[in-house]
C-alpha cells in the first residue's frame, strides 16, 4: 500500500503542472502515468502532427519551451519538453500505473491499478485528459476485414495504408492534417459532419494565437457572454491546407458518414463512395467508470465540479476543455488551472 496525501492521476500536461505547485507546497504526493514515459500521449500520435500554438505559448509553469518563440513545434518536442520538465523538477511520477478503481473512504480515497498496486490518499487530482477512449461509429463493423481502417489517434503515417482511395471520417483539426498528408499520395475524400471554420496559422508574420491571446480570447472566463459566444462557434481548423485542396477538388468533401458495407460509406444525403483505406477522426469519448464516488459525475458521465473544484471534498479535476477558460485544455493555459486549485487544495 502507498500513502501520499496528494495523488495525481495521469502525466500530460495537465499533472506535470499540478506537480509543480504540489511541490513548491512541499506535499507528499505522486503523479500517476499509464504510459511508460512521460510525453507518450505527445510522442504515440501520428508521425507529421505539429502543435498549432506556438512555442511561446507552451511554456508549462516554471521552465520555458526552448526554440524559436514564433514556430510551431513538432509533436516529439512537446513530447520531449515535458519529459524535460519533469527531470528539471524531479517530480515524483509512477510509470506504467493505470487507475481502475477510485474510491471515497473515511479518511481520503482508495485507489487501485490495473497493476494490483494500492493506494490510498487525502486528496485526488483527475488529470487525465480530455482525450481518453477514442471513439469509432459502431457501423464500422460493416467494412471488409481487408480494409484498412484506424482511429486517428493510432494513426502513424501513409505507409501503413493500402493501396487505394481513403476516406477521412471526421474533420476536426487531425482529420484535416491527415487528409492534407494522405492527399499527397492517394485520392482522399473527407466525410465532414459540421460547417469547418478555417483560421490561417499566421497572419502579417504572427501567430493567429498571438492575435487570440491579445483579445483575451483564450483567457474568457467561462462565465462571460464572450466565453458564451465562443462555445457556439464550429470547431476552428487551423492552416488553410485543406481549405485550398478543397476549393482545387484534389480532396473531395462528402457529409456526415451514417453507415458502412464492404468497401462503400454511405453519407445522410444518400450518396456512397468506396474506399481501400478509412482513418476515423471521430474524437473521443470520456471515461470515467473506474470513478465510484457517488456525485462525483453527472448521469451522463462527465465530471461535476467548479472550475475544477469537486462537490466531493479532497477530489479535484484538471486539464477539461472550458474548466475555467477557452485555453484550459492548451499546454500553456493548464497551469492557471493548477494554480488555482492548488490554492483551494491549502485553503
Amino acid at each position: 500500500m502507498i500513502e501520499k496525501d496528494v495523488i495525481v492521476i495521469g502525466g500530460g500536461q495537465a499533472g506535470l503542472s499540478m506537480g509543480y505547485y504540489l511541490q513548491k507546497n512541499g506535499s507528499h504526493f505522486v503523479i500517476l502515468d499509464a504510459n511508460g514515459r512521460t510525453g507518450d500521449s505527445w510522442r504515440n500520435r501520428y508521425d507529421s502532427l505539429f502543435l498549432f500554438t506556438p512555442r511561446m505559448y507552451n511554456s508549462l509553469p516554471g521552465l520555458a519551451f526552448a526554440g524559436r518563440r514564433n514556430g510551431l513545434p513538432a509533436k516529439d518536442e512537446a513530447a520531449d519538453y515535458l519529459e524535460r520538465y519533469a527531470r528539471h523538477f524531479s517530480l515524483p511520477i509512477l510509470f506504467n500505473t493505470t487507475i481502475t478503481l477510485l474510491k471515497k473512504t473515511q479518511k481520503g480515497f482508495y485507489l487501485r491499478s490495473e497493476q494490483g498496486e494500492e493506494f490510498t490518499a487525502k486528496e485526488v487530482v483527475i488529470a487525465a485528459g480530455p482525450f481518453q477512449k477514442p471513439f469509432i461509429p459502431s457501423f464500422s463493423n460493416g467494412l471488409n476485414p481487408d480494409l484498412y481502417q484506424v482511429h486517428s489517434s493510432h494513426y502513424r503515417n501513409p505507409a501503413e495504408l493500402n493501396a487505394g482511395p481513403v476516406m477521412v471520417v471526421g474533420a476536426g483539426n487531425s482529420g484535416a492534417q491527415i487528409a492534407v498528408e494522405l492527399a499527397k499520395q492517394h485520392e482522399v475524400t473527407i466525410s465532414v459532419g459540421h460547417r469547418m471554420d478555417f483560421k490561417p496559422l499566421y497572419f502579417l508574420g504572427k501567430s493567429i494565437f498571438w492575435y487570440f491571446n491579445k483579445m483575451g480570447l483564450l483567457d474568457a472566463d467561462l462565465n462571460t457572454k464572450r466565453a458564451s459566444w465562443l462555445k457556439k462557434k464550429p470547431e476552428q481548423i487551423y492552416g488553410l491546407e485543406l481549405k485550398n485542396l478543397l476549393n482545387a477538388k484534389t480532396v473531395k468533401m462528402k457529409p456526415r458518414a451514417v453507415s458502412a458495407a464492404g468497401d462503400t460509406i454511405r453519407f445522410e444525403d444518400s450518396t456512397s463512395a468506396r474506399a481501400a483505406n478509412v482513418i476515423w477522426a471521430t474524437g473521443f469519448r470520456s471515461d470515467y467508470s473506474w470513478v465510484h464516488i457517488p456525485g462525483a459525475l453527472h448521469t451522463n458521465g462527465i465530471p461535476q465540479h467548479e472550475r475544477g473544484v469537486s462537490p466531493i471534498a479532497g477530489l479535484y479535476f484538471l486539464g477539461l476543455p472550458w474548466q475555467s477558460r477557452r485555453g484550459s485544455a492548451l499546454m500553456g493555459w493548464v497551469g492557471q488551472d493548477a494554480e488555482y486549485l492548488m490554492r483551494k487544495m491549502t485553503t
